[in-house]
């Protein structure tokens, strides 16, 4: 899987770009505010239909434009499928894949797998576990194809549930959610548990590789203690405290990756810097097992390279690069020691929303 060709309209900065992409390593270059994140972002937007920089598309989109247009070809299972992508300020969003108009966003996500790395990535680690549980689910997404419908169902499960908990009175009103919720629940947790357990391997040694003066233990918890009681009994036992909070508090929706060093979470013990490395590891991690596993390819973005990676950092990441077989973007203010690193690739260089390829 790989994105061959990308054409932009209108999209922040950048008022119209062709451009051709290598299969492997694609570097970007300019200064900051140049529009290199900008480029990033489009390509993200081809993954998942959202910007990973607001949730607003009018910032997006050009300023006295009505719209924003991507086109691009991307190589899917020796196959060129056709996308194009355009939203426009009044809310309408027009999706199309191989010619034809795609009702769901989400279609999107089965054509490229797409893993994100940017100087603020180490939330992952610092943030609620809403996070590391997305972190999760993507890759089980991939793994397991009966994962996403579920997902979707324990989502739907869960909105009727909270919503029948502001208005009952009685457990025994709950009953025929909370029934096919327990089923889901064990089914969903038990695919969490397999995908996390065949990657937990990958995990150790690219932390080994990235943080060799740190044993950091890594442990999947469910949303609930399975060893003390069943998830039904716990329902049950929390009706009360549930019907106060407004929403259900405990199950596969609470589901955690934890990462401990001696005992204490990670972002105790780690600076900033070491938790994007302890990032980059969990994410490459991912990508490795990806290609090797489950035999899809993904592509990474990787926004400003070197921040707080040293020389030999670096050479690190551009082994485990090089070992996923993914095609990689790599945004940089320069390509001095970076283009070093990658022996085939294509660079591109921007300005003030301009950009120029150099091979």
């Amino acid at each position: 899987m790989s994105l061959q060709k990308l054409i932009i309209n209108q999209f922040r900065n950048i008022d119209a770009a062709s451009l051709t992409f290598n299969d492997k390593v694609n570097l970007i270059i300019g200064d900051n505010g140049s529009g290199k994140s900008s480029l990033l972002e489009a390509i993200y937007f081809l993954g998942l239909g959202r910007s990973f920089r607001t949730h607003l598309t009018n910032r997006v989109i050009q300023y006295e434009q009505t719209h924003f247009t991507i086109y691009s070809e991307i190589n899917h299972q020796n196959r060129v499928f056709p996308i194009g992508l355009q939203k426009s300020k009044g809310g309408e969003t027009t999706l199309k894949i191989d010619g034809q108009i795609a009702k769901k966003l989400a279609s999107l996500t089965q054509y490229i797998p797409m893993q994100l790395i940017t100087p603020e990535s180490y939330t992952l680690l610092s943030g609620s576990p809403k996070n590391r549980r997305a972190y999760l689910d993507w890759g089980v997404f991939y793994h397991d194809p009966m994962f996403y419908s579920n997902w979707a169902r324990i989502k739907r499960l869960l909105k009727q549930r909270n919503a029948a908990l502001k208005q009952c009175n009685a457990y025994k009103e709950l009953q025929v959610w909370d029934n096919e919720l327990c089923v889901l629940s064990e089914q969903i947790s038990a695919q969490r548990a397999d995908y996390f357990a065949k990657l937990q391997p990958l995990i150790t040694q690219t932390i080994a590789d990235f943080l060799p003066e740190f044993t950091i233990e890594s442990k999947f918890f469910c949303g609930w203690d399975k060893n003390n009681k069943p998830l039904a009994e716990y329902l049950y036992d929390n009706f009360h405290r549930d019907k106060q909070l407004g929403y259900t508090s405990i199950g596969p929706q609470k589901a955690d990756l934890k990462l401990k060093i001696k005992s204490l979470p990670v972002d105790d013990v780690l600076s900033r810097g070491q938790l994007k490395l302890l990032v980059y590891a969990l994410r490459l991690a991912q990508g490795l097992f990806l290609n090797a596993v489950d035999n899809k390819q993904c592509v990474f973005l990787i926004d400003d390279f070197s921040s707080e990676l040293d020389k030999n950092k670096q050479a690190v990441l551009a082994k485990h690069i090089k070992e996923s077989s993914a095609q990689v973007f790599i945004s940089a203010i320069t390509e001095n020691g970076i283009d070093d690193l990658f022996t085939e690739r294509s660079l591109f260089h921007v300005k003030q929303g301009k950009i120029t390829v150099e091979r």
